[in-house]
């Protein structure tokens, strides 16, 4: 096989590039803020989060040639053959490397990748699409934690603020491809409410978690953290009004990565 320039960037993109680094900046900010390894965090997640994307694109890569998906890699000239062995090479390789952060902290990494895999090989169609990302989401804090001496998991409102997020994360990455997912039979729970319902229900998760982790983090920064992921999200929301926009799911990396401020400065709590 001949390769080209193209073919690695399609590569790139057909792993999600920016949810994948926005999900292992937050895993290893929260890494350092508590002490942890956070070399060794950011690996881990890192091969992980490229295994569940090229997972995804190339699980969907029916899908998305059916409704002619532009956007797609794979509809752009990319074989789902180059995309499933990239998947698989980069599961295989998040096993050791979960493993290096010790027995616990490496199987909680190791189900939340899992969970994401879950998604795409079934979950992502049914009622319970919702389940893999609260399951991966709520787990991460304690992937992190477990990595300290005594190897502790995360306290309620972490492993709870972990999951709202992680649910609202989907309804929002959905939002944009409803009327595809319609066309190709793909009924997850935000498809199932529709759009109006979908937006209702990553509002009311992302408001959840904040609220979740302003318990933890007390009235000084938790009150005004509250009140400006609502602003965000609403921002978020008002500009995504046009069929297809993303404008939903950069809000929600947006108030994530407030979330992550609100963890950083209370680091010794969360651990």
């Amino acid at each position: 096989m001949t390769w080209e320039k193209g073919d690695v960037l399609l590569l790139l993109r057909a792993c999600h590039l920016p949810p994948t680094l926005a999900v292992t900046a937050i895993a290893t900010a929260l890494a350092a803020s508590v002490g942890a390894p956070a070399l060794d965090v950011a690996l881990a997640v890192l091969v992980g989060q490229l295994s569940v994307g090229w997972a995804n694109d190339w699980l969907d890569a029916e899908r998305d040639l059916a409704v002619g998906r532009r956007d797609k890699p794979v509809v752009q000239g990319l074989a789902p053959g180059v995309v499933r062995a990239a998947a698989l090479l980069a599961l295989a390789a998040c096993v050791p490397l979960s493993l290096r952060l010790g027995a616990p902290a490496g199987a909680l990494h190791l189900v939340a990748v899992a969970s994401a895999w879950a998604y795409d090989l079934r979950l992502k169609a049914t009622v319970w699409s919702w389940a893999p990302f609260a399951v991966s989401f709520g787990l991460m804090p304690s992937v992190v934690t477990a990595t300290l001496p005594g190897q502790p998991l995360a306290p309620l409102w972490g492993t709870a603020a972990g999951a709202l997020l992680g649910i609202g994360a989907h309804g929002a990455n959905v939002l944009p491809d409803l009327a595809d997912d319609a066309a190709t039979g793909v009924r997850g729970l935000p498809q199932r409410l529709g759009r109006t319902g979908a937006v209702a229900l990553t509002g009311i998760a992302l408001v959840l978690a904040t609220a979740a982790l302003a318990t933890g983090a007390g009235v000084r920064l938790g009150v005004p953290a509250l009140l400006l992921a609502a602003l965000v999200f609403g921002a978020g929301l008002a500009v995504g009004r046009r069929p297809r926009s993303r404008a939903p799911f950069v809000a929600v990396l947006v108030v994530a990565a407030l979330d992550v401020g609100l963890l950083l400065s209370q680091g010794t709590a969360l651990a």
